[in-house]
């Protein structure tokens, strides 16, 4: 399944909103440097949807707000 994800970075708190278009907006601790954000971002995916961190994977937008994950068992 893929999700297309909005995510905010340095954020003061964690968490994941759904949006009426059937994407999520994630707040995430983490700054946007050396893909620590996009790693938290896959954490909380992986806890939302109660799989392991290594059946998500992102397929496009590692450097923009943008991104499309997969989420696959």
């Amino acid at each position: 399944m893929r999700i297309t994800v909005r995510v905010k970075p340095n954020s003061r708190a964690e968490g994941i909103t759904g949006n009426p278009d059937g994407s999520l907006t994630i707040s995430v601790k983490a700054p946007p440097v050396a893909g620590a954000a996009n790693e938290a971002v896959v954490s909380l995916l992986a806890r939302f949807f109660q799989v392991p961190k290594s059946s998500i994977r992102l397929v496009r937008g590692g450097r923009s707000r943008l991104k499309v994950f997969e989420v696959g068992s």
